[in-house]
């Protein structure tokens, strides 16, 4: 009887341990102005090869800065996005001055022509977040 209910007892342990799932990720959508940006200490600060999260830029891999208030609307360090008009997927890596809103820095490395040629824009992006795994969960 110990047994039986030592087994069951660990059943319902395991259905209610928060696991992540393997679809526990959705891609949300949001429009913003997207500006570019290079590893030039006149356009950043003094290390500009220094991210505000504390990460090393390396001229050709694809990153963003955002600014601030998309860091709680899910656009959180590391968060990979997909940006109308560029291929592929770009990482969060840098967070823009308070001063911006609703904005995105897309990444050209040291190509300040690159970024004078994609100037200012309004896009949409796609951004992928967790979905709380609370939601997934059983309810008993």
């Amino acid at each position: 009887m110990k047994l039986k209910f030592f087994i069951l007892s660990v059943s319902l342990a395991l259905l209610n341990c928060k696991q992540d799932k393997p679809n526990a990720y959705e891609w949300k959508t949001m429009n913003v102005t997207a500006t570019a940006y290079n590893s030039l200490a006149y356009q950043t600060s003094s290390d500009p090869h220094i991210t505000a999260f504390g990460d090393s830029l390396k001229p050709g891999l694809r990153y963003i800065a955002v600014s601030r208030d998309l860091l709680g609307k899910g656009l959180s360090h590391n968060t990979l996005v997909t940006i109308e008009g560029l291929e592929g997927t770009y990482l969060v890596k840098d967070k823009m001055n308070r001063r911006w809103r609703n904005r995105i820095d897309v990444y050209m490395g040291t190509d300040v022509k690159a970024a004078k040629k994609w100037g200012r824009r309004k896009v949409s992006i796609r951004y992928r977040v967790k979905i709380k795994t609370d939601s997934l969960q059983p309810k008993l």
